[in-house]
């Protein structure tokens, strides 16, 4: 393992590559184990890093699943770098072990006590010759330290190391030697090459970049982060900048009739260009820097929330950048302007008498720039989506959320002629209606530029909310489906991190297990060439049987091959995968391996459950040496015909969890219930924001028109009949933000769906219900409110002042 911390004397290095890294110097391996305490004698358990233990109750009694202590071990040679100090006993000998005090603590261990461990290469006898204190404690879970050479054949590859730790000399600088050691391994591998030996790629880290080597789960971590962090901050910013420029235009388009007071005493252009920059540069970061609070919030809760859920290692903390801000501040001054200036632009350019004119009657003219543009975006997010539904896999997937982008640009920038249409089409029925209805029909098609601006943040809502939230469930969908078919296992055999080597062929010995199949789960590196070659991430599995055996406790419905040819040398593939791989059976395919190393396969199967399983099938002698913890998740159980399952699964319970077919669907699907937190936690934070965003555009639509409802009640409206007006107004610029919004979600989600599953979304009819009934909801408060607001007061004959 890699250094923690560094001495005076400069700063440790180490150097770290996949399995099968030479091991002709001194090396540290690092392996997984978990412990059984037995004092006097040594008891079978198993587990990995992760796996939970407690004492066994007696020496005669294995530990259950339930426990078993998860601990890293290290060899011995690597303490000097780490920190550690012993506080009591001694270094280890063979045969021998020193716990950390967290590792002390958990087992109830003391120097002179054995412990049993069962590693990836079997089980060992452990005596405890003394216990440690980490230099940093808390940053690591339970630790075990043996002596190299036991270290070495406990990590199940005996043959490599995971790293070498170095440690610079006195008035060495680390930097060039690192640079040394990249060059030296560099020379290496290419002498190894060169003479047809394989070499693997080794990486030297320095400074804080051995914590990434140290605990992996960091990276990963950090990957999750990055990903959750790039997807919604693109979306948040996009959505944003939509609500942000139509509610600024819409504020500017308001205040036409001040604009043309300025014209008519003298104000030049200029001046008016100016005003409005001038307050979009007071306004915007005043704004930003107050949204800032509640967005830190939100990610301290978010955070917290992924930690909770263990998708983020204890040690990480979130650490709050002033460059996010700030760019968001920036960001949103910048659309406030170019927005309120491209607003302006009519307005202080036309005579004053002309800005009058308009400022009183809406006139409808289609922009000769912007209608040119949201035209080029139409036609772009229709190619796009054409192009999306050619391809498969992840590139739809990718594709189609460059259409949901364009689409809501083209809404934006025709936003008045969609408006136009959908009042005209909205209104037919509406005009046949009674008079508040007909009224609303005419009032929506001569204002088409503030039904647009109503609109737009309706469909934001919609569009992404839908996109999010049905995206989960369609895959969810079909990948339950094909697990609930896929899994044809009578019991499923378990534990939290694993399951003890041999596990399998006790569970085959059983009384009334007809037959059991080890499963060692996994993800693998797939080269894919639809839209360029990339490497690609795919969930597998290794078997540790047949693949004749396999088709006992799982159908994967195979389409093409044949799973009894599956052995050492080849694979078997989902058919969605090897379409993007361009694999067929016979072809042999590159494959990279959890640590990095290229495996050469022979496709000899094509099935197509592979979204509810395993997308890749192998055995399990090609994936155990490449894991870190290489232990079964699961032994898969066909009962003999005629056999008690209740006895079979007592029989069992001695080895692990055992589950029946519907529970273990059941513990499955609530291994997705990360994704499915975290999609529906951005669609509610997005959905939110543009709700927020369309509420305050509807209330500003409604305030504006003070005037005009006074006007109404004049002439001799009723109340009633003014409030019933606004309803219907609602009701439409609703009903047209649902349907566009819900038109833009099913083009973007259909062919990303298809590339990922193979099937069409699948749409909740509750779920998407519940979305509109909380828009229509949204839309009549928003409007209903700020109306009877205006109205407070007025009567037929009481006038109106301004």
């Amino acid at each position: 393992t890699p250094p923690r911390t560094a001495d005076s004397t400069g700063t440790p290095a180490s150097t770290s590559g996949p399995t099968g890294t030479s091991a002709s110097t001194a090396g540290s391996p690092r392996t997984s184990a978990s412990t059984a305490d037995s004092p006097g004698t040594p008891v079978s358990t198993a587990g990995s890093s992760g796996t939970t233990a407690s004492t066994a109750d007696s020496a005669d009694t294995p530990p259950t699943a339930g426990q078993r202590t998860p601990l890293t071990a290290h060899g011995w040679g690597a303490a000097p770098f780490t920190g550690i100090a012993l506080t009591s006993g001694r270094a280890p000998h063979t045969g021998e072990a020193v716990l950390d005090a967290t590792a002390a603590r958990t087992l109830g261990a003391g120097v002179g006590d054995r412990i049993a461990l069962t590693t990836g290469a079997g089980e060992h006898g452990i005596r405890i010759s003394g216990i440690a204190r980490a230099a940093a404690p808390g940053t690591a879970g339970p630790e075990l330290w043996v002596t190299d050479a036991q270290a070495l054949r406990m990590s199940g590859h005996p043959e490599a190391v995971d790293a070498f730790l170095v440690r610079p000399t006195t008035g060495t600088d680390p930097d060039r030697l690192a640079d040394r050691l990249e060059h030296t391994l560099h020379t290496a591998r290419a002498r190894a090459g060169a003479v047809g030996a394989s070499a693997a790629t080794a990486e030297v880290h320095t400074g804080g970049g051995r914590g990434d080597v140290e605990q992996p789960g960091l990276a990963e971590a950090r990957e999750m982060l990055i990903a959750i962090g790039a997807s919604f901050g693109g979306v948040a910013t996009m959505t944003a900048v939509f609500t942000v420029a139509g509610t600024v235009a819409l504020s500017v388009g308001q205040r036409g009739r001040e604009f043309a007071l300025l014209r008519a005493i003298g104000a030049t252009p200029r001046q008016i260009r100016r005003s409005i920059a001038t307050e979009a540069l007071l306004v915007a970061p005043v704004a930003g820097a107050i949204g800032c609070l509640p967005g830190t919030a939100l990610a301290r809760w978010w955070f917290g929330q992924l930690k909770d859920r263990g998708a983020i290692p204890e040690p990480v903390a979130l650490e709050v950048s002033w460059i996010p801000m700030v760019s968001a501040i920036g960001a949103g001054v910048l659309t406030a302007l170019l927005a309120g200036l491209a607003a302006a632009r009519r307005p202080a350019r036309i005579r004053p008498g002309q800005a009058l004119g308009e400022a009183a009657v809406e006139r409808f003219r289609p922009g000769v720039v912007r209608t040119p543009l949201g035209l080029a975006a139409l036609v772009g997010g229709i190619v796009l989506a054409k192009v999306a539904a050619e391809e498969s896999g992840e590139d739809a997937a990718n594709v189609a959320l460059g259409v949901v982008m364009l689409f809501m640009l083209a809404v934006s920038l025709l936003g008045p002629l969609i408006a136009r249409f959908c009042a005209w089409l909205l209104g037919l029925p509406l005009r046949a209606g009674p008079a508040p209805a007909h009224l609303a029909s005419a009032n929506a098609r001569t204002n088409a530029r503030r039904l647009a601006s109503a609109i737009t943040p309706i469909v934001l809502a919609m569009a992404f909310a839908s996109t999010l939230v049905f995206l989960h469930t369609s895959q969810d969908h079909v990948a339950a489906a094909e697990r609930r078919a896929g899994i044809t296992a009578d019991q499923i055999l378990s534990a939290p991190d694993g399951l003890p080597a041999g596990t399998a062929r006790q569970a085959a010995a059983t009384p009334g297990v007809a037959e059991a199949v080890g499963v060692l789960r996994t993800g693998v590196l797939v080269p894919v060439h639809s839209g360029g070659s990339r490497l690609q991430i795919a969930s597998a599995q290794g078997v540790g049987a047949s693949g004749e055996a396999l088709t006992a406790v799982q159908d994967l419905q195979v389409l093409e091959g044949r799973l009894a040819r599956l052995r050492p040398g080849t694979v078997a593939l989902d058919t969605r995968l090897a379409e993007s791989a361009k694999a067929g059976i016979g072809d042999r395919l590159e494959l990279r391996l959890p640590d990095g190393t290229r495996h050469r396969a022979t496709v000899v199967a094509l099935y197509g459950r592979g979204l509810g399983v395993a997308q890749v099938t192998l055995s399990r002698s090609v994936l155990a040496g490449h894991v870190t913890t290489p232990f079964d998740n699961d032994v898969l159980i066909r009962t003999e015909p005629g056999a008690d399952r209740a006895a079979v699964a007592d029989r069992l319970a001695a080895l692990g969890e055992v589950a029946d077919r519907d529970g273990y669907q059941a513990a499955r699907d609530q291994d997705q219930e990360l994704n499915a937190w975290a999609n529906i936690t951005m669609a509610a934070v997005l959905g939110g924001f543009a709700a927020v965003a369309a509420a305050n555009t509807l209330v500003m639509t409604v305030l504006d028109r003070r005037r005009e409802l006074n006007t109404l009640r004049l002439v001799g409206t009723t109340k009633r009949q003014v409030l019933t007006m606004v309803r219907w107004e609602a009701l439409l610029v609703t009903v047209a933000g649902i349907g566009i919004g819900t038109t833009i979600a099913l083009v973007t989600l259909n062919p990303m769906v298809r590339g990922i599953t193979g099937q069409g979304p699948y749409v909740p009819i509750p779920v998407y219900a519940s979305f509109v009934g909380a828009t229509v909801a949204l839309g009549l408060a928003a409007t209903a409110l700020p109306a009877r607001a205006a109205l407070r007061g007025t009567a037929p004959g009481s006038g109106s002042r301004g």
